[in-house]
């Protein structure tokens, strides 16, 4: 740890998941800010690459791009062999990829739930290889799950009216179950050095959400604005890096309050 600065990343190798996305980019950007090597990854090889390329670096730090489909083992395994032949190593996981469900509980399928729940699947076995992999090369490291404010509380269904939808039930759902396998790993892989937490943003829709439901959830925010994504940089570098060495098995919620009420 840099006693000068316990929320560097110099020298840490960090691989990201859904780093293309809304939020992934601003992560990517903050990891890489804090000195970190990224191993950006998306469903999308091209992107992951290009992506990968357009990341500051500071001193030795280098970025690279791979694929993973978090849904699929398959691409699981291979990605993450990808990224250790690429990189050499890594230090960090930021499980942050997502594949979406708009279906609400009046209409979701049994497949439908079933595969957003698979999300998890994916955020667990990304997980295990990480372990595996430091515990291999007896050091230590940090995972960093995507949960949700809506993996603690219901949604207001009023805010969602004018979506066409409710806050979709199997997303509920896995957040809430995302949270509870953080917690069930932080106390397995303690004595292997592994820290286990999770990262709960609130509202933080992305320009493409109705602005009549951006405007309700504002409504109901102790703050009545909307989380922007660089403000999950610092909250994510704090876990990600030495300035947490004693936090483990922790739900940081970053949502403007919303869970206050």
């Amino acid at each position: 740890m840099d006693s000068q600065n316990p929320f560097s990343l110099i020298g840490r190798t960090v691989l990201l998941t859904g780093a293309s996305g809304y939020l992934g980019q601003a992560m990517a950007l903050g990891l890489a800010q804090a000195g970190a090597s990224v191993i950006v990854s998306s469903r999308n090889a091209s992107k992951s690459q290009s992506l990968a390329a357009e990341l500051p670096t500071q001193g030795e730090a280098k970025h690279f791009g791979v694929q993973i489909d978090h849904l699929d083992p398959d691409s699981i395994e291979t990605g993450f062999a990808s990224a250790i032949a690429t990189a050499g190593k890594i230090d960090s996981l930021v499980a942050n990829g997502h594949e979406p469900l708009g279906a609400d509980w009046k209409r979701v399928t049994a497949d439908q739930f079933n595969r957003q729940l698979q999300n998890a699947s994916g955020y667990f076995l990304l997980a295990r290889h990480v372990r595996n992999h430091v515990v291999e090369r007896q050091g230590s490291g940090s995972v960093v799950m995507l949960g949700s404010m809506y993996g603690l509380v219901g949604s207001y269904p009023d805010a969602y009216e004018e979506a066409g939808n409710a806050s979709p039930v199997a997303y509920h759902a896995l957040k809430g179950g995302v949270l509870q396998m953080v917690r069930h790993l932080a106390v397995y892989w303690a004595e292997d050095k592994i820290r286990v937490n999770a990262l709960s943003p609130g509202p933080f829709p992305s320009p493409a959400a109705p602005q009549a439901m951006v405007e309700k959830l504002k409504q109901k925010s102790p703050l009545k604005r909307m989380g922007q994504p660089s403000e999950l940089i610092g909250p994510l570098v704090f876990l990600a890096s030495e300035a947490s060495s004693y936090v483990t098995g922790h739900n940081l919620v970053v949502d403007g309050g919303w869970t206050a009420w």
